[in-house]
């Protein structure tokens, strides 16, 4: 079989949205919000539900279906069941196991097309699936997902980039934009060498390494042009350098200590980054991606900027209760950066519903 139709890709992407629904109650319990007594005893999971067990279903899941091949789906199935036993209190070696292997084979997947199609592009997604392998190795390793966390945040900068990369190629070639990325990856690689091995400084050089990026998609990707369309064009465009914008907040925070474990910056330099900008590409992509994954409609329509807008205020009032430290504002904030995302996700499903064909309509 070289590939796996759309019903059976419903399950990997099931898994998925359990883990972000547990994962955002359990970001919830952090912040001594009341939340069900499973999300409560798994708070300290909030970051491996999120990343590991939601984001590397998806995305592996969407790689999986680009390839056409029915091996790779190994990846989101090893991700999605990895967030499943972690909810369910199983040894911490277990759902570990199922993350390395599930990033392993994405590794070995973006290895293969890198090897059919040497490009910067490629290249860029193959080391996002390496540091996402290398993150949960730590993990097992060090058993502190906190270790894990800046590998985690560069696979997926680094997904991201490479996807964003690919589209740049409509653009004029520039040997010096070419040249100012593959310095930001050589940067971003270096802090997070350096923070492995237990020095704080590493977090500070591979949030500079964040902020150049951010500056580069923000002068160089197409959306730029694109944001002067119309639809959903527009829309996507828009998604694209908000999020952009929040990278490289995120990268100023961690420019002064905010990634440090204990920093009082460090919840809003994570979300910046993890909810601003990974969500953001999320919630712009989600149109295109998930229509390719199950082979389903999502007509476009205005109401998409109503969760986008959600998210962008609620994460600008959760930075400012971290600056002021303001614990009242980071709970209601927090609150609504879920409603953002619950609203996303019905926004999205409503859409879907409104473009599955009527089957009592006259032709």
């Amino acid at each position: 079989m070289r590939d796996v139709p759309p019903a059976l890709r419903l399950p990997m992407l099931v898994l998925g949205m359990i883990a972000l629904v547990m994962g955002v109650l359990a970001g919830l319990a952090r912040l001594a919000l009341e939340v069900p007594v499973l999300a409560q005893a798994r708070a300290a999971g909030h970051g491996a539900l999120m990343i590991a067990a939601f984001f590397g279903t998806v995305i592996s899941l969407e790689r999986a279906v680009a390839l056409g091949r029915a091996w790779p789906y190994l990846a989101p199935l090893c991700a999605g069941l990895g967030g499943i036993v972690l909810l369910a209190g199983a040894p911490g070696w277990l759902p570990q196991s199922l993350f390395i292997l599930a990033s392993a084979v994405l590794a070995t997947a973006s290895g293969m097309v890198l090897r059919q199609q040497p490009a910067l592009f490629t290249a860029t997604l193959a080391l996002g699936a390496l540091y996402w392998l290398a993150g949960n190795l730590i993990w097992l390793v060090d058993a502190n997902i906190g270790a894990a966390v800046p590998l985690w945040m560069a696979f997926l900068v680094l997904t991201i980039a490479g996807e964003r990369l690919e589209l740049t190629r409509f653009l004029p070639p520039r040997l010096v934009a070419r040249q100012l990325f593959i310095g930001m990856l050589v940067v971003m690689g270096a802090g997070t060498g350096i923070a492995v091995s237990g020095n704080a400084d590493g977090l500070r050089l591979f949030a500079l390494g964040m902020l150049g990026l951010a500056i580069w998609l923000l002068r160089y990707d197409i959306a730029r042009k694109t944001v002067r369309q119309a639809g959903l064009t527009r829309f996507i465009a828009v998604c694209l350098l908000s999020g952009y914008a929040w990278l490289a907040t995120g990268g100023l925070l961690g420019l002064i200590g905010g990634l440090i474990p204990g920093h009082f910056l460090r919840d809003a330099a994570l979300h910046a980054v993890f909810l601003g900008f990974v969500f953001s590409m999320v919630i712009g992509h989600a149109p295109i991606i998930f229509p390719a994954v199950m082979r389903v409609k999502i007509p476009y329509h205005p109401v998409f900027y109503l969760p986008l807008a959600a998210l962008h205020l609620s994460l600008l009032a959760r930075v400012t209760g971290n600056l002021l430290d303001m614990w009242p504002l980071r709970q209601w904030s927090g609150i609504a950066n879920g409603v953002a995302l619950l609203l996303f996700i019905l926004t999205l499903l409503a859409s879907v519903l409104r473009g599955v064909p009527n089957r009592g309509a006259k032709p």
